[in-house]
């Protein structure tokens, strides 16, 4: 008989998961904060010239990682213990920090120096992040699974909203140096918490490794001798794709949306210093408008009526009048408050296709189609810091903000007829079997 789990939430009742989560918070905070805290620094202190081609590079160098080095982070992660790659990215990730710092406490880092520590960090964290999400069976039992994952998650975007809010403000009032300290800090603290976390060597209990076993040898015996059932071979996911159309137009429409949504955090300090003339702490107010609203959408987002298709297009025309108003009207609490329904927009589009693809895509399929997914839909983000950021230099912010939302209105148009033209498919019976084309609404 299974004994009753026990009762409170789970940071409670799982010290092994509670060290790795106060680990991620630490991490995603540091990282938000080095992003946008650096941006200033570029915008309104280090470059006098090109401003907005610096402030693209360094966010290009701060996406890059991610999609560059999937292929290799994948491998890493199934080849070694998820405690030490965990261990090992943050530890390095507060190296390059501490060394940072030092460098920075002795007079201005040269652009060069805080480019190469930007890679560095987001090298690591392109490890950290994906470890720690593949880990989690090892850290909890199988029923609080579903619930690991949603705090987790949730507090992602807490710590990134609170390390946006700290990055400005820190380098106007102590300058670089000690915005670099406080990312060590965190850095080193979250590799304290995971080395002293416990990860179960094979994600399953013995108990359950030798229930497993008996199965296996039983159902090798089983109808007179027949071998068991062999596990189904990993499909390449052109062919995942090519029998799932609607999945593919709608990510097609998500990736070009996603050229002109990314901007926006190079557009923020160009327009914080040029148009508002404000500080970091205006910076960290539009920031922080942005992803409270991105917060808000997420756990409201399914509460949108209407299909998925029709509401992401109806967010994204939205969207796209609040990226553009800033555009025409000037004023600090409009702006905000623009940033607040984009950021609300994207939350709440994202937890809606997300739901989509989770019901549409079969289950042997799904680990090959997100992890592509997000390296696809990551891959605008430093084409996006490039364009914009040059366009910063020959533009004015405003007229960045128009662009943005014009460039929004086809990918709306495109989503939109979608899903006027082909109907909805419905989720797959059995999602372990490949669905066919023609089970996909009997799209071309």
């Amino acid at each position: 008989m299974t004994a009753p789990r026990p009762a409170g939430p789970l940071i409670l009742r799982n010290r092994a998961f509670a060290a790795v989560w106060l680990g991620q918070v630490l991490t995603q905070a540091a990282v938000r904060m080095f992003q946008v805290g650096v941006s200033w620094w570029i915008v309104a202190y280090a470059v006098a010239d090109a401003r907005g081609l610096a402030s693209g590079l360094f966010m290009a160098a701060c996406t890059l990682p991610a999609v560059v080095l999937a292929p290799v982070v994948a491998g890493a992660v199934g080849r070694f213990a998820h405690r030490s790659v965990l261990r090992g990215a943050a530890g390095l990730a507060a190296v390059v920090a501490g060394i940072l710092a030092v460098w920075a406490q002795g007079g201005g880092p040269p652009l060069a120096g805080v480019y190469a520590a930007a890679l560095a960090l987001a090298t690591c964290q392109a490890f950290f992040d994906p470890c720690l999400t593949t880990s989690v069976p090892e850290l909890v039992d199988d029923a609080d699974i579903e619930t690991a994952t949603g705090f987790e998650l949730s507090t992602q975007s807490l710590a990134g909203l609170g390390g946006a809010l700290l990055g400005a403000l820190t380098v106007d009032r102590a300058g670089v140096a000690a915005l670099a300290a406080g990312c060590a800090a965190a850095y080193a603290g979250a590799a304290v918490l995971v080395a002293s976390a416990r990860f179960r060597t094979a994600g399953a209990a013995p108990a359950d490794q030798a229930q497993t076993g008996q199965a296996e040898q039983a159902g090798g015996a089983d109808q007179a001798g027949a071998p068991a059932a062999a596990p189904a071979a990993r499909r390449p996911l052109r062919r995942i794709l090519g029998e799932l159309p609607y999945v593919r137009r709608i990510l097609v429409c998500f990736t070009a949306a996603n050229l002109f949504t990314a901007a926006v955090f190079v557009v923020i300090p160009l327009y914080t210093r040029s148009v508002l003339g404000g500080g970091g702490g205006t910076v960290a107010l539009l920031e922080a408008s942005l992803g409270g609203g991105a917060l808000v959408g997420a756990f409201t987002g399914t509460r949108v009526p209407g299909r998925p298709t029709v509401a992401g297009a109806c967010c994204l025309g939205l969207m796209a009048v609040a990226l553009a108003l800033p555009g025409v009207f000037s004023h600090l609490p409009v702006v905000a408050g623009c940033l607040a329904v984009a950021g609300w927009c994207a939350g709440a589009v994202s937890v809606r296709f997300v739901a989509l693809f989770q019901r549409l895509v079969p289950t042997a399929d799904k680990p090959g189609f997100f992890a592509v997914m997000q390296a696809v839909l990551g891959a605008s983000l430093p084409v996006a810091s490039l364009v914009f950021g040059s366009a910063g230099d020959l533009l004015s912010p405003q007229t960045l903000c128009l662009v943005q939302g014009v460039g929004l209105l086809p990918a709306a148009c495109a989503l939109a007829l979608l899903g006027a033209r082909t109907p909805e498919p419905a989720p797959a019976a059995h999602p372990e079997t490949p669905q066919t084309p023609q089970t996909v609404g009997g799209a071309r």
